[in-house]
């Protein structure tokens, strides 16, 4: 079975960026550029991970993440979040959230793939 993740940033450039991470790893990625889009498709995908971005229109990655978190179907999925916000306390909230960790941006390939191969193996 072929890991599959989802990744979720309105940015398309941070969009591909994670993608080409991912595919260097022989991983399945898929996309979504919202939050909302990402609660679809992780219903519809199922996939092992999800890293997402905070900071998007609409609804943000946090508001995302407690939406997954409350749907039994997807609330083992492990969710890192990707962002620029590295306070101490957006770590802290991030973890309230349900997440697993938060990468802070720019990020290495390495802090990306450190995380997959924790989560998902």
């Amino acid at each position: 079975m072929t890991t599959k993740i989802l990744c979720v940033d309105d940015n398309p450039a941070d969009l591909k960026n994670l993608q080409r991470i991912i595919a260097a790893q022989n991983l399945l990625s898929v996309t979504a550029s919202s939050g909302a889009e990402a609660i679809a498709k992780a219903r519809a995908e199922k996939p092992n991970l999800i890293l997402m971005d905070i900071i998007m229109d609409g609804m943000d990655g946090f508001n995302t993440c407690r939406e997954l978190r409350k749907d039994a179907e997807l609330s083992a999925i492990p969710i890192v979040f990707v962002s620029s916000k590295n306070q101490k306390a957006d770590h802290m909230w991030a973890a309230k959230q349900g997440a697993k960790a938060l990468i802070s941006k720019p990020y290495s390939d390495a802090d990306i793939l450190n995380q997959i191969t924790a989560l998902v193996g």
